[in-house]
């Protein structure tokens, strides 16, 4: 199932999630931290930063991003590196990617969606499978983006699924066009075998737009 809440602003997005991360530290076992799928970029900074200030304890957060440049983490394309920054000193574990790591299943996953329908940084190029043997790939996006030259390092879409839920942040009407045509199986894109594969496996998808 897939809602859909329009006109969004930030703050309702970081209302929503304070609520379900309070939900998720008061499920998880106390001396254990909730591990949560986030992404980088622009768009999450300023929801991050209003949940910096949210009454939460920080530390009993693991955050891992969705994907990554392959830079250093203190590398202004770093999207663990943002992260970080947006939260700021709040005790919340960052885990930066890395190709031997192992992702565990995530509380909640929150991604993005290019106009291309990418997700994390499966791009339709990639052809990105539901049965991935593997949770971790490294790809070269081709073409390069010149604000972005970097090799990238990316869940695949079965640890993305691997969560309790997915969230959604779509900015524009034509991002919001494509992604409802993804919802109907219009088109094959990698954001359409992530949702077809929420679907079979009975995750709740909320999009904020």
């Amino acid at each position: 199932m897939v809602e859909i809440i329009r006109n969004a602003h930030d703050d309702q997005v970081a209302g929503w999630l304070y609520h379900r991360l309070v939900a998720a530290e008061r499920a998880g076992p106390a001396d254990t931290r909730v591990p949560l799928c986030l992404p980088g970029g622009s768009t999450p900074r300023p929801v991050l930063e209003a949940l910096a200030g949210a009454p939460l304890d920080w530390r009993r957060f693991a955050i891992w991003p969705g994907d990554d440049r392959c830079v250093p983490v203190d590398h202004p394309a770093s999207n663990a590196g943002m992260i970080g920054t947006a939260l700021g000193i709040v005790g919340a574990e960052v885990v930066p990617l890395t190709e031997d790591a192992t992702p565990p299943r995530f509380a909640l996953t929150w991604l993005g969606m290019g106009e291309d329908g990418h997700v994390a940084s499966l791009f339709p190029e990639t052809d990105p499978q539901p049965d991935d043997p593997q949770s971790i790939r490294r790809i070269t996006p081709d073409p390069l983006p010149p604000h972005a030259p970097f090799d990238r390092i990316t869940l695949t879409l079965p640890a993305l699924l691997a969560t309790g839920e997915l969230l959604f942040v779509i900015r524009g009407e034509q991002k919001l066009a494509l992604f409802e045509g993804a919802m109907a199986g219009e088109i094959d894109l990698p954001v359409t075998r992530l949702l077809r594969g929420a679907e079979a496996q009975g995750i709740p998808v909320t999009c904020f737009a």
